[in-house]
């Protein structure tokens, strides 16, 4: 028996991802085709599904099919300290160099459930910026993992990368977890934003959005680092994912850092 689903021949994938579109908000056409499509066919196999229009259907129907569907298409992977070299880098180069004058405004743009929002929180309150002078945006758009970021409450396996100390100072042990402290918690505001269609928050000075555009088509991906250049203050910094560049950073206004950090410039040159 062949496992491979054929295109539909009533629903293909164009028409499944405008009816997607207008059902759920969520433009698949700015994510790139061939992976999306083998992901959304792998999907409707398990749900018994033969063909695209059988799966929309069924998701169309059943909120638990749209539910699963919403997971599979927002990628949600993450730990906190993702790559602790980058990391490490981030908390001694780069947030120093930032503006100390007003309180630190920081983005993490498809946050998941949290990790990277207060992994950088951790370090800010490190390199002695105290948390009434650190104001964090944490966005996803997925509401599950933005009630999850709001817990604060991290398994063992997110934890691989925080020493004893950071646990010791940042957390609190509960039942084989660990709850981010309280005033490490109130620095971050979790809230919805799809990248594909809301408004960018503007007057930032540091944004990360990391592996978040990786299964974005190039055209979305060069909007997006043009619209997160245009939202950091002139000094500011993005932080992009490991597997990751922009192509046309230059163009863009871009000063490459180093690996996976971009500074906006000063307008006078200054750094």
């Amino acid at each position: 028996m062949n496992s491979t689903l054929a295109p539909a021949p009533d629903l293909d994938y164009a028409v499944f991802v405008r009816r997607v579109l207008k059902r759920t908000g969520i433009d698949l056409r700015s994510y790139k085709r061939k992976q999306m499509e083998r992901r959304l066919r792998s999907l409707a196999l398990r749900y018994g599904a033969s063909t695209l229009a059988e799966f929309y259907a069924k998701l169309d129907a059943d909120p638990s099919v749209l539910e699963e569907f919403r997971k599979r298409v927002t990628i949600n992977v993450s730990e906190l300290l993702r790559n602790p070299d980058k990391f490490d880098e981030l908390g001694k180069k780069i947030i120093p160099r930032l503006p100390s004058r007003a309180p630190l405004k920081v983005w993490s743009a498809g946050c998941s459930y949290g990790a990277e929002a207060y992994s950088v929180a951790i370090l800010a309150c490190e390199s002695s910026r105290s948390g009434d002078r650190t104001r964090i945006l944490a966005t996803d758009v997925d509401e599950e993992m933005l009630a999850r970021g709001r817990e604060g409450l991290f398994s063992e396996s997110d934890m691989k990368n925080v020493s004893p100390a950071r646990r010791r100072r940042f957390f609190t042990p509960e039942n084989g977890c660990y709850r981010i402290r309280p005033e490490t918690k109130q620095m971050i505001s979790f809230q919805h934003h799809d990248l594909l269609r809301d408004k960018f928050p503007s007057d930032l000075h540091l944004i990360l959005c990391r592996n978040v555009v990786i299964y974005f088509t190039e055209e979305a991906k060069q909007r997006l680092f043009r619209e997160f250049f245009e939202s950091l203050q002139p000094g500011g910094v993005l932080f992009i994912g490991s597997t990751e560049r922009i192509l046309d950073a230059n163009e863009i206004g871009f000063e490459h850092l180093s690996p996976f950090f971009y500074l906006k410039p000063l307008a006078d040159g200054r750094e």
